[in-house]
């Protein structure tokens, strides 16, 4: 069944002036109470982040809302986060994502055709060997179908070298997706040495490697990335250590290794917020992940200088799609009484993702 497109809205929620539009939107809230539930990731821009219930990471958000009552949660992340808080919650719990062009590029190169193609030339390649697969949690719903159905689990940035340790222990190899850059990274982390991490590149017979290469390799990496975090580059660290001697980079691990490895730290998007927080007045910071929460982190501990490592502005454009025109277009409609943008997952692939979201939760 083809995707729900999104609709085009009435110009009065586009033109505007957005502090009228806000305005709308704190008085549908009021209205609408405990009967509704808003999510906001981290990336969301600020004009929509305000009037956030609960604010986190994408499996965060899922799992809290799955412990509300709330009957309408609305889901300001991309489509993947909102699958995820469906497979979570309950059938008389209605997900809502505002916009429904708010997809996650990333999530998208691991398309499920793709992916079941290449798990059997890999398992047809390495034999007997026991394959256990694992999905980064910003995937499809259908990727982490597979991943639960094949005895595979799902990873978090945070928690990515525990269920890869894991993984290891019950098998001989994993098939780790969609990005590559956490895989590798967590990888390095465990002392995997380097030749027995390959990556497997989409498109190429048996992802452009050998099959003797495959037997040896104990990662194999799917070759998906973030557009926003492939934008910092290690010439950027360097810069800052000259500018700003004294200067901690911290870095999430969707960056490439050589980032990654030239920075003070990395972790998930709560692991720079605590880092930030935790430190000393007079601190300073350059960051390596979204902007908007990168600016959120300057204006919260204004005794702190923090800086984006990039010197450009690496802004999420499809987490930027939820804008508060679109926000108030769905508390409109719940008000009237109609549901529009309800994002669902089928009861038979959310089953099996489960499995796979749940072996985690055991694992960690």
């Amino acid at each position: 069944m083809a995707s729900p497109t999104q609709v085009d809205l009435d110009p009065v929620y586009l033109e505007q002036p957005e502090a009228v539009i806000c305005e709308k939107i704190a008085q549908r809230k009021q209205e609408l109470g405990d009967s509704l539930l808003i999510l906001c990731h981290h990336y969301q821009q600020e004009a929509v982040f305000q009037f956030a219930d609960l604010t986190g990471d994408s499996l965060k958000l899922a799992r809290a809302a799955s412990q509300e009552k709330s009957p309408f949660i609305v889901f300001c992340g991309v489509h993947f986060m909102a699958e995820t808080a469906d497979i979570l919650t309950t059938q008389e719990q209605t997900v809502i994502l505002p916009d429904l062009r708010a997809g996650c590029p990333m999530a998208d190169m691991a398309d499920i055709e793709e992916v079941e193609y290449a798990w059997d030339e890999l398992q047809a390649a390495v034999g007997s060997a026991k394959i256990i697969p694992i999905t980064y949690v910003n995937s499809t719903a259908r990727i982490k179908a597979l991943v639960g159905e094949r005895g595979g689990s799902v990873c978090t940035s945070s928690n990515a070298e525990k269920v890869l340790t894991w993984a290891l222990k019950d098998g001989d190899k994993v098939f780790f997706f969609p990005d590559e850059h956490l895989g590798r990274n967590s990888a390095h982390a465990l002392g995997i040495p380097k030749d027995q991490v390959v990556l497997w590149q989409r498109d190429l017979p048996l992802g452009g490697n050998t099959v003797e290469q495959l037997k040896h390799a104990k990662i194999i990496l799917w070759n998906g990335y973030c557009t926003v975090h492939m934008q910092f580059t290690p010439e950027q660290v360097e810069i800052w250590r000259q500018k700003e001697p004294e200067i901690k980079i911290i870095v999430h691990p969707e960056c490439c290794h050589e980032v990654v490895v030239k920075a003070d730290r990395y972790g998930s998007t709560e692991a720079i917020i605590n880092a930030i927080r935790d430190s000393p007045p007079g601190s300073k910071w350059a960051v390596g992940t979204e902007i908007n929460l990168v600016n959120r982190l300057s204006q919260q501990f204004p005794d702190k200088e923090v800086h984006s490592l990039s010197p450009f502005q690496c802004l999420c454009s499809t987490m930027y799609r939820i804008k508060p025109g679109y926000l108030l277009w769905v508390l409109d409609n719940i008000v009237a009484g109609r549901t529009v943008n309800r994002i669902t997952v089928a009861p038979e692939i959310g089953a099996k993702a489960k499995l796979s979201l749940n072996r985690m939760l055991e694992i960690c």
